[in-house]
């Protein structure tokens, strides 16, 4: 039962990082909650699915909504990023529209600036990288968003953790009274399982080039925990059998290196010993099937 008079001053929402591809914003979730949840990687579309982050103190909880990069779908498996994109918009409280300070804007940046303005949520815009760029061009950059359809405009890096205590202020402001959807204790409702599945799909985006990982997926079929260790049996998924090779490595070393490697990341996450066994399978062209995709764990 909830304590009413706890909470009578307690600000709850859902908060959607929407952007392109690649600006930063599973970087700035991960910061703004001070634990690695979203996987990371230089190369775009590396977030595929929505995920949430909570951050809760004794007056608010803020849930964060991790998004794919929007992008025109060329295919079916793009068709569900956007898809993930569009739900998260629907049950946001807020939207943080984040953009690359280098680059802002770009023919993405003002397509998503103009799908932004026909929904009528508060919006705050980002500039992210600032530490790249020298101050003029931050002013510059600030003036050119000003001018668009947001609530306001903040400069940050989230790489440098710079200028985010005044996000977090700006983004409380917008959360509705209500007391905390989710365990505090709790830093997202996603199952390990899944975590494990995103942290071997990172070191395929880090440790391959060209298509690999865009042609790559990743289901974990078994997770045992147990009290000292987790066991766990994960298929990675590829579109055509002159991949696997490539994904094996000379001698299987490539292979070897992903699994100890995720090995090392998840057990950061569970502080447990963790053994890992990775089969390689062939579904041709998955990333086009609705089928394929749904079994993988696309909705």
């Amino acid at each position: 039962m909830i304590d009413v008079e706890k909470y009578a001053n307690y600000r709850c929402g859902f908060v959607a990082i929407i952007g392109k591809p690649n600006v930063g914003k599973s970087t700035l979730m991960n910061a703004l909650l001070g634990e690695k949840i979203s996987i990371i990687s230089p190369k775009p579309q590396t977030t595929r699915q929505s995920i949430k982050g909570f951050l809760s103190d004794d007056s608010r909880q803020i849930v964060f909504l991790d998004t794919p990069g929007y992008l025109k779908p060329r295919y079916e498996l793009h068709q569900k990023m956007l898809n993930y994109i569009k739900e998260s918009l629907s049950s946001a409280d807020l939207i943080v529209y984040i953009t690359d300070v280098r680059t802002y804007p770009t023919d993405y940046d003002l397509e998503v600036c103009e799908m932004l303005k026909k929904i009528r949520l508060p919006k705050l815009a980002v500039l992210n990288k600032i530490d790249t760029v020298d101050k003029i061009v931050v002013t510059d950059k600030i003036q050119k968003l000003e001018g668009t359809n947001f609530d306001g405009v903040l400069p940050i890096s989230a790489l440098k953790n710079k200028n985010l205590d005044n996000l977090l202020f700006a983004i409380e402001k917008y959360l509705p009274l209500s007391p905390p959807m989710y365990d505090p204790e709790e830093l997202s409702d996603l199952p390990m399982r899944f975590f494990a599945q995103e942290i071997i799909r990172e070191q395929i985006f880090l440790n391959y080039a060209d298509e690999i990982p865009y042609s790559t997926a990743v289901v974990v079929e078994k997770y045992t925990d147990y009290d000292n260790k987790a066991e766990i049996r994960a298929n990675i998924w590829i579109e055509r059998k002159s991949q696997k090779p490539i994904i094996l490595g000379a001698g299987g070393q490539m292979i070897k290196k992903i699994r100890i490697n995720s090995e090392k990341e998840i057990h950061r996450m569970i502080q447990k010993r963790v053994k890992l066994d990775l089969w390689i399978k062939i579904k041709p062209g998955w990333r086009k099937k609705s089928g394929a995709l749904h079994e993988f764990g696309y909705r």
